[in-house]
Formats: C-alpha cells, structure tokens, sequence
C-alpha cells in the first residue's frame, strides 16, 4: 500500500562525487536466486502496492525478476552526459525485502528489479527512513562505492540495512519503510514512497543507529558489509 507522500529534500550527489563514482572500479558479479554461494534470503515483496559473502568480478547478468511493490517516477528520463544510463526512479524499479537466514531480524536485504525495458543506474545508496522520520534517511556504512549500479531490463541490485544489534533497545514494529534514490542530473526536492515489507519480513524493529549499504550487483558483496558493520 502507499502511504501519502511527504515532502522531502532529495539527496543528491554532488559533481565530484558523481566523477568519482563513475571513473571507479566495476562491482563485483550478481549472485543468482538459485546459485548463489552465501545464505540467500527466502522472500520478496509481493507483486503490486500492498504486499510486503565476497566476490568482485564483473558481472552484468541477474536473475529473473521477482513479484515485489513498485515506486514512482524520477525526475530524470534521459541519459546523463557521461552517456550512462539514467538514474532509476520509482516507476524503473519494483522493490522486494528478505532476511538472511539463521538471522534473527537484525539485518535486510532490499532487492531492486529493473522492470522496464531499458537500463537504468543506481546511484550511491538507497535513501531509507522509517516511521515519521523521514528527513533523516539512514546513513551509509561502508566507503564510497566502487561503481554505480546499472541494471538492464529485469536485472537486480541490492542494498542491506543494519537494523539493530543483540541486545540493543530497539523501537518499531514498522511494517513500511520509506525509499528514495540519488539522482545527481536533479537537485529538485522530492519525496519518499512508502513499501509495505514482504510476508516473510512482515514488520521490523530498529536501534539506535541503522545504517544501509550502497547499491551492489553482488548480493555476496552486500552481505559482506552488513555482518561485518558494528
């Protein structure tokens, strides 16, 4: 289900920022649904509205699209000036959650499904919030990425969220969560959509200091930086 919107400054990168970004290196292989080597999670996000570890070879292949929630447009519908594809929006993605196994609820995989039939790139890290909170998305937890995250029609990337520790005062049972995207061609404000989390995630609970990863075409990759941040 969405949620109204709320207005919200968007985050955009900066132009140093999206210089280093794309002269970096590639990030690293996509792992498949049914091959991948780590625990892989057992569920996305139903289709429609209201249904909710370290290679770095090169990869552009994916595994097939999941049913999960879609988003809303961007502001950006052509190529940027470096000649890489534009920045994902709401309406070039579908959003899936799962947890890792044997994980007890501290941590979640965001897959992001390019649904369209053109590429699209994104940018840095997804820009999430919970509950009423929604000028402060979490901060990232890991370095700058190695590359931008572009994905072809029906490809994938993942981002993972640290959700609290053991033991850590935790405040929630939010069943949604916000989500934004870096779009460095627009400085304009926007506003997050609200994604209902799958079945299988239902609600989450949150600590003191959540942190995401940025966008990566290796879910082993995402997994690494999630257990090992602290």
């Amino acid at each position: 289900m969405r949620a109204a919107r709320t207005s919200w400054k968007t985050y955009a990168l900066g132009a140093a920022a999206v210089a280093a970004l794309l002269s970096s290196t590639a990030c690293g292989p996509s792992a498949t649904e049914d091959g991948a080597a780590s625990p892989a999670p057992s569920g996305t996000a139903s289709a429609s509205a209201t249904t909710p570890p370290a290679s770095a070879s090169p990869s552009t292949e994916a595994p097939q699209p999941s049913a999960t929630t879609s988003a809303r447009p961007s502001a950006s519908a052509s190529a940027t000036s470096s000649g890489k594809a534009p920045a994902c929006g709401d309406h070039d993605v579908s959003i899936g959650t799962s947890y890792w196994a044997h994980d007890s609820g501290q941590h979640l995989l965001i897959t992001a499904t390019n649904v369209t039939d053109k590429p699209c790139t994104l940018y840095n890290y997804p820009f999430i919030t919970f509950g009423q909170n929604t000028d402060s998305p979490l901060t990232p937890m890991e370095s700058p990425a190695k590359a931008i995250a572009t994905i072809g029609p029906k490809q994938k990337a993942y981002a993972g969220v640290k959700l609290f520790l053991g033991g850590e005062k935790t405040s929630g049972g939010y069943k949604s969560f916000g989500i934004a995207y870096a779009d460095p061609s627009s400085s304009e404000d926007g506003s997050p959509i609200d994604v209902d989390f799958s079945d299988e995630v239902q609600f989450v609970n949150v600590g003191q200091n959540p942190s995401v990863t940025f966008w990566n075409l290796d879910r082993s990759e995402v997994e690494r930086f999630v257990f090992k941040a602290r």
